[in-house]
């Protein structure tokens, strides 16, 4: 890649992704040049369907197929951080499916407002987080790729669910969005319209919980993958998972109210994360063992896990 491509990669995630780029700022060069380009694409994407106030959606479909054929080198790129995906996606054999997943989800936005039931949610997250996390892992060139891709992928979905509790208010005022699935809402008694008024209550506080806790799960199957990774990329990725989880506590600690305003993680919280989890590092090599200790995630009796982690009781 061209120092222009990174270049034009790197500014755009530390302009649109400030979490996840403090965590790539740890991963060694032949990794981090690759994640900014990677999210730069992601963001690319994203921003063609978030972004698209007042165009029409068949131009938003078109201007995503365009993407994806530039992705796929099937027409010439049009600027750095495209160019530089190409490269990247043959350099490290990134499937064609891979990509066509990650648009095709992309693509879901421009017409699905809400999710009936979390397996709905699961399948779109297939494409737009747990097809990232494949992409990440490839960069990765782990070892042991097949044992680490599933965790991989429970980890990108853990992040994206995080950003959609997180992110409720914004997404239904700027996007007329909500990706709490309605079998949730309905199980707690909290309807559409009382989240599209942006009407706070006791039953919707307690669907979020609901959320919160399946997000929680993932986190846990997800950082049991982080011990396959390279050496010099275990810690910023349990970097990551640490800030993003941290988010969590945030949302507990306003009881639940992402309605009245979005929670936030100042610097200051942000740099904490990464001092208390660099110290136990530093200590204790095991990326379990420390995300259970620095995290905001409760730990778990294994004893009291269910199938699959269904059921789980947090310990704290």
């Amino acid at each position: 890649m061209h120092q222009r491509q990174i270049d034009a990669s790197k500014a755009i995630q530390k302009r649109t992704g400030k979490t996840f780029y403090l965590a790539t700022r740890f991963l060694p060069e032949r990794v981090r040049h690759a994640t900014h380009v990677l999210y730069a694409f992601f963001r690319i994407a994203d921003e063609i369907v978030d972004d698209a106030a007042g165009v029409p959606p068949d131009e938003q479909r078109a201007e995503l197929e365009s993407l994806r054929a530039q992705a796929l080198g099937e027409i010439e790129a049009e600027d750095p951080v495209l160019e530089a995906f190409v490269e990247l996606r043959d350099r490290y054999d990134i499937a064609d499916e891979t990509v066509d997943e990650f648009i095709d989800a992309m693509a879901a936005d421009i017409t699905t407002s809400q999710y009936e039931t979390y397996a709905d949610l699961e399948a779109y997250m297939r494409g737009s987080a747990a097809a990232v996390g494949v992409m990440m892992t490839a960069i990765m060139e782990p070892a042991m790729n097949e044992t680490a891709l599933p965790h991989a992928r429970r980890l990108g979905e853990a992040f994206q669910l995080t950003n959609f509790l997180r992110d409720v208010r914004e997404d239904v005022v700027d996007r007329d969005r909500i990706y709490i699935p309605r079998s949730t809402l309905r199980n707690h008694g909290v309807s559409t319209e009382q989240i599209e008024r942006l009407e706070h209550s006791e039953a919707f506080a307690a669907a979020i919980a609901d959320e919160l806790q399946r997000a929680e799960d993932l986190y846990r199957e997800g950082v049991a993958g982080i011990r396959y990774l390279p050496e010099d990329c275990q810690l910023p990725v349990l970097l990551a998972a640490v800030l993003y989880a941290e988010h969590h506590a945030l949302i507990r600690n306003q009881e639940y109210d992402v309605l009245s305003s979005e929670p936030s993680l100042s610097t200051t919280r942000k740099l904490w994360c990464l001092a208390k989890t660099r110290w136990h590092w530093h200590w204790n090599r095991d990326p379990e063992a420390v995300f259970q200790r620095v995290s905001a995630i409760p730990t778990v009796e294994p004893e009291r896990r269910g199938p699959g982690h269904e059921g789980s009781v947090p310990t704290r």
